[in-house]
């Protein structure tokens, strides 16, 4: 797993799972969204927190310089 994300992809999913956390801890989102919300939250993180998106690699994406 070579690391295919930069700084900047990294802060930004990090503040939107923040976001989602708080929107489904809060009430905002309910039900199934809020499941999503959390679902998707820890998958941006966990990315977030290795450099590396499985969806990036697959398609040949890099976000992060040489």
């Amino acid at each position: 797993m070579k690391p295919n994300m930069s700084g900047i992809d990294r802060i930004i999913r990090t503040i939107i799972s923040v976001a989602l956390i708080v929107l489904a801890a809060t009430g905002v989102l309910t039900g199934v969204a809020a499941i999503l919300a959390y679902v998707v939250a820890v998958v941006f993180l966990f990315t977030a927190a290795v450099s590396w998106c499985p969806l990036y690699a697959l398609f040949g994406l890099k976000t992060r310089k040489a």
